[in-house]
């Protein structure tokens, strides 16, 4: 189904938040327009999460990580995925858009490649999830949302590895155990956040 199609995706009755708040309409042009304005939103909460960053040796700790599996929860899979390649290819067009002061294609062949391809991944997964109802389960939405983490940390962690050369222990060290303890905490406040919003949504349909 394409992107802009009028139908939501819909599995076992469930869909995912943005298509109950913001349904597609039979109008093509309309649904284009919508997706083209969700992805357009999503894609600039992921430049100011990237701007929330605390440097680190080689990768940089930043919320992004929460903003990309709050967008595949409440997106889905093909739009959250849509607008994660939407950001990737702003900074690949050399836009400012990644963690500091640089775009352009240095940052994806650079130590923090694996982690933008796990960006894709993670909105996929999460928002997979999502279209199946764990998103009106805070325990079922934090283990999609850790799931995300951990495909981010394990695709950044692959990169390190293999595509630099680092090698399994530094790259364990530098690219992975920084960031389990916030990939627990992020997916715990987006698991508690998105439920909630969840619930006032239905309330008022």
């Amino acid at each position: 189904m394409p992107l802009g199609s009028s139908a939501p995706p819909r599995i076992g009755g469930h869909t995912a938040l943005a298509a109950d708040v913001w349904p597609r309409r039979s109008d093509g042009f309309s649904s284009w327009l919508r997706a083209a304005v969700l992805i357009a939103c999503g894609s600039g909460l992921l430049v100011l999460s990237a701007k929330v960053n605390l440097p680190l040796p080689l990768v940089p700790m930043t919320l992004q990580t929460l903003v990309v599996v709050l967008i595949g929860a409440a997106y889905g899979a093909r739009l959250g995925a849509a607008t994660v390649l939407a950001y990737v290819a702003e900074g690949a067009a050399g836009l400012p858009v990644f963690a500091g002061p640089v775009g352009g294609l240095a940052p994806l062949f650079g130590p923090t490649a694996g982690y933008l391809a796990g960006f894709v991944v993670a909105a996929v997964l999460v928002g997979w999830c999502a279209e199946r109802g764990f998103d009106r389960s805070v325990a079922k939405l934090f283990a999609a949302m850790l799931a995300g983490h951990l495909a981010i940390l394990t695709l950044g962690f692959a990169w390190l590895a293999f595509g630099l050369d680092l090698g399994l222990t530094k790259a364990w060290w530098v690219g992975v155990v920084p960031f389990l303890a916030g990939s627990l905490v992020k997916s715990a406040l987006g698991a508690a956040l998105l439920p909630a919003v969840r619930r006032i949504v239905d309330r008022q349909r």
